[in-house]
């Protein structure tokens, strides 16, 4: 049972949308303030607890406990006590993460969008998280990673650098990043963005960032002066560049579900199916265990299972780990019935939540070939609203304009548009879609294989495809269809026409082997979602859900099945006017002629339960990068995903489960590309849940993204890749030279004294946020996380290096901070400060702003009680918002 003092714990738990996080200390559940979210302890275990806001008015809650690598047991017994009684206290329903440093969850990691901090120490030692505003610091932070990255304290030395990552030179009022040579633009554009998370959030903005990069040291004088000033000069060369943090885990194909339960004191676990799993396995009154080939390990908990039950069953996970003799690192998930995560439910062949209503354009699988209710779409609101353009996988209404081409001698043969929507199994076609948005034209090429088409055919279709996209300067999405496996918006251009032949060739002179009676099933509702597959002219073939048209030398027979509808027949009878120009004669099921029975072999029992037409439940979408950095391929989950998390040097891959997207970043590497259509291959071949290896694979260049695809993603900025930053605009921001000539001035105000005196403190030394007296870290940014490491007290590095404690500016210098957007901001009228009284910011025009403040920045100049005040958020809640959400905010408080 929660205690009294337990439930007072949990008071302060705020059930809004957002991020809390709280350190174990002394065994109490202490807050951590928001300026302090993304430094982390290493001798300590915090518990952070994300709400999301779902569609509609539910909300989702994930709970992660964060074991710091020097915590110990108690604090981790105490944090793994405190989740399960927090879990209870928000009704039983969060997901529960237990997170270990080094090897945290993509959706961990996707709260810290600018990076993890690693500290030495812990709270009890009476370290703080952060102290705002204070500049008698002196460390070194060691930066790694491009997507996840991690910065860690190290030693104030030369001896800690080398020539692969980046540094952060952090002396309170002057960070100076220094590039290795042999790091890349997304690493240094990570870095960048963190130390201005560094100075924003922990000076209140008031600091100098400076960049130098390693192979052009003397680019950079009067930077390298200060480093060398705080560093000493440096002997001999730089260490070799170190691997980076581990590439993502390959996916693990081999699933296996255990039964977990008590016997007579002893933890009993029964294995009770491997891959693929379906639903029906998990009884509500149970608790099982989900091991994915030991790369994640999740527990599921019935709602009638036993309160015991359910309070154990992250001790279980753990013990099963041991057991196991997997990695501590190991990842772990619990969860109630009901509150599964997207991650456990993609292990699953179909998964249905209970009340989960048939939506727009429904999916359903009958057999091998999907049947879709569709509405008629409105094209303005498909442009107007992206997400329902992704839902229905529809680009627009289909109404532009198409052209066809059939491989022909590896070469392009165009098609006579009379025959359009007719394609042979033996043959390859592209074809060109034309579409307007926002007055642009807008191609999707979609690349049709045959399943008899020859290797050769198929290698000249996608080699075509690449010169049709070079002809439109490579606008053209493009979509791999395999036969048989259309996606809707294919259906849709051929307005109801589309019919697909198994074998033969539509080549004009070609004569196509007399096969004698053929049998083509027929589905869809309206001409925006239907096809004729032929089939085995064989009665086994029929299915009571469907129309099917049977051909033979003198006579169509329409047979309609007894389930099928009024719209279906209606599409059945178009489509045989399409098929074949001779005598319709109409066949209900159960009143078949004898011919009938003759044309197709004779009568056979067929597919007649009605129950087959099962929806395909939506997933949730999954964003990864694909990478081959570490010379393999690897591919990485982003977790909570935003466009921002689309980088130009990347291959990302969006798996929509209905279709996947490969998403092209302009400066992505040729390997990458070429592999990527591989990696979705091998993706879906390898995916748990024993997904079609045919599944549709749509390729996206940067900046043509269609509605498709947007509509998948909060807030799609389509402007953002003409204006983001990139890594060439920061620097030249950070590299003014009234802020270069600042750091110097405040390092001049600096005594760089051989011995340290007191500052006071009483003892000497100086405390850098959340760090012990007495002893300059160096931060090591390891792929987003910042891990210290351990600085010897008597090195020369340390002694040599009097922490800059009286960095005061000089009324005379020019005093010019970058603001968060990197942009900068105007002391106020007294010289003092850099904060505005409200009232000479809000509701006014650019002309009557005082000097200096930018229009669109005028956040900037406000004092963090003003900011929290006015706009309702903390500075770095505010930070992690959409723009277009952050825009919002700033109309309704006067400040846009």
């Amino acid at each position: 049972m929660m205690s009294d003092d337990n439930q007072d714990a949990f008071r302060s738990v705020s059930r809004k949308p957002g991020l809390q996080i709280w350190t174990i200390n002394n065994m109490q559940m202490v807050p951590v303030p928001a300026q302090g979210f993304g430094n982390f302890f290493e001798g300590d275990c915090y518990i952070v607890l994300y709400i999301s806001q779902g569609k509609g008015s539910g909300q989702s809650a994930d709970i992660h406990y964060w074991i710091g690598k020097s915590s110990s047991q108690d604090e981790q017994g105490a944090a793994a006590i405190y989740v399960t009684q927090l879990d209870e206290y928000l009704g039983g329903s969060p997901v529960q993460h237990r997170e270990v440093q080094g090897s945290e969850s993509p959706r961990f990691r996707s709260y810290f969008k600018n990076g993890l901090i690693y500290k030495k120490g812990g709270v009890a030692s009476g370290f703080h998280h952060v102290d705002t505003n204070v500049y008698n610091v002196l460390r070194l932070l060691h930066v790694k990673g491009r997507k996840h990255v991690t910065a860690a304290e190290v030693e104030v030395s030369w001896n800690s650098f080398n020539t692969g990552d980046i540094f952060l030179l952090d002396m309170g009022k002057a960070i100076v990043q220094w590039n290795g040579p042999q790091s890349n633009r997304r690493e240094k554009l990570k870095a960048v963005l963190l130390a201005q998370d560094i100075r924003d959030r922990e000076r209140g903005g008031r600091a100098q960032i400076g960049l130098v990069e390693g192979g052009d040291e003397q680019d950079s004088p009067e930077l390298m002066k200060v480093m060398t000033a705080v560093l000493g000069q440096r002997t001999g060369s730089l260490k070799e560049a170190v691997p980076d943090d581990r590439p993502g885990q390959a996916q693990n194909g081999s699933v296996r579900l255990y039964h977990v339960f008590e016997n007579s004191g002893n933890l009993v676990v029964q294995e009770v199916a491997t891959q693929p799993l379906t639903q029906d396995l998990l009884h509500s009154s149970d608790c099982y265990i989900a091991d994915q080939g030991g790369s994640s390990v999740m527990v599921w908990k019935g709602k009638q299972a036993s309160k015991e039950e359910r309070r154990e069953a992250l001790n279980r996970a753990v013990g099963y780990i041991k057991a196991k003799n997997y990695p501590p690192s190991t990842t772990v998930e619990v969860m109630t019935e009901g509150g599964e995560s997207a991650l456990f439910k993609h292990l699953f062949k179909s998964w249905r939540d209970k009340g989960q209503t048939q939506g727009l354009g429904t999916t359903y699988s009958v057999g091998k070939i999907a049947k879709v209710d569709q509405v008629k779409f409105d094209v303005m609101e498909l442009h107007a609203r992206p997400e329902l353009a992704a839902q229905q996988r529809m680009v627009d209404d289909a109404s532009g304009d198409v052209k066809v081409w059939r491989i022909e001698n590896l070469e392009l043969a165009e098609v006579n548009p009379s025959t359009y929507g007719q394609f042979y199994g033996g043959d390859c076609y592209l074809v060109l879609y034309t579409y307007q948005r926002s007055n642009k034209q807008q191609y999707v090429l979609y690349m049709w294989q045959g399943r008899h088409a020859t290797k050769d055919e198929i290698t000249a279709c996608a080699y075509q495809a690449v010169n049709i996209d070079n002809e439109y300067n490579g606008a053209p999405v493009q979509v791999r269809v395999v036969m048989g496996k259309e996606p809707r918006h294919f259906l849709a251009i051929f307005k109801g026409k589309l019919i697909i032949f198994e074998g033969g060739t539509g080549r004009p002179g070609a004569v196509n082997p007399d096969a004698g009676a053929r049998l083509f099933q027929v589905r869809g509702t309206n001409e925006l979602n239907t096809k004729a597959t032929e089939v085995l002219a064989r009665a086994s073939s029929l299915n009571t859900n469907d129309v099917f048209l049977l051909k033979t030398d003198h006579i169509c027979y329409l047979w309609y099945g007894k389930g099928c509808s009024g719209d279906e027949r209606v599409m059945g009878r178009a489509m045989s006017d399409v098929l074949s120009k001779q005598d319709k004669q109409v066949v209900m099921e159960g009143q078949e002629p004898a011919e009938f029975w003759v044309a197709l072999g004779g009568k056979a029992p067929y597919a007649s339960d009605k129950r087959l037409q099962k929806e395909e439940p939506p997933h949730s979408p999954r964003l990864f990068e694909c990478s081959n950095q570490t010379g393999q391929f690897r591919m990485t989950e982003v977790g909570d995903f935003a466009q921002s998390d689309l980088d130009e040097e990347d291959v990302m891959l969006l798996d929509t489960w209905e279709e996947i997207f490969l998403w092209v970043g302009k400066s992505a590497n040729q390997h990458e590309t070429k592999e990527a259509w591989n990696s979705a291959q091998e993706y879906l071949r390898t995916h748990p849940a024993g997904r079609d290896p045919d599944t549709p694979i749509i390729f996206v260049k940067q900046g043509y993204e269609p509605p498709t695809f947007t509509g998948w993603f909060n807030a799609w900025d389509p402007h953002k890749w003409s204006g983001g930053n990139s890594y060439e605009e920061m620097k030249k921001k950070l590299s003014d030279p009234a802020s270069l000539s600042q750091i110097t001035v405040d390092l001049n105000n600096t005594n760089l004294s051989k011995s340290p005196s007191p500052v006071g403190m009483g003892g000497g030394g100086y405390r850098a946020p959340g760090g012990p007296v007495n002893s300059p870290t160096l931060y090591r940014v390891h792929g987003g996380d910042l891990s210290p490491r351990p600085s010897t007290p008597t090195s020369p590095s340390t002694q040599r290096v009097q922490p800059p404690a009286s960095m005061n500016l000089s009324p005379s210098a020019s005093f010019t901070p970058s603001s968060p957007a990197g942009g900068t901001v105007s002391p106020s009228a007294g010289g003092s400060g850099m904060y505005l009284d409200p009232e000479l910011l809000i509701n006014k025009s650019p002309s009557e702003l005082p000097q200096g403040v930018e229009p669109g920045q005028r956040e900037a100049h406000l004092s963090d009680a003003d900011f929290e005040n006015l706009l309702g958020t903390s500075r770095p809640d505010f930070q992690r918002l959409p723009k277009w959400r952050q825009n919002d905010l700033k109309k309704k408080a006067g400040l846009f």
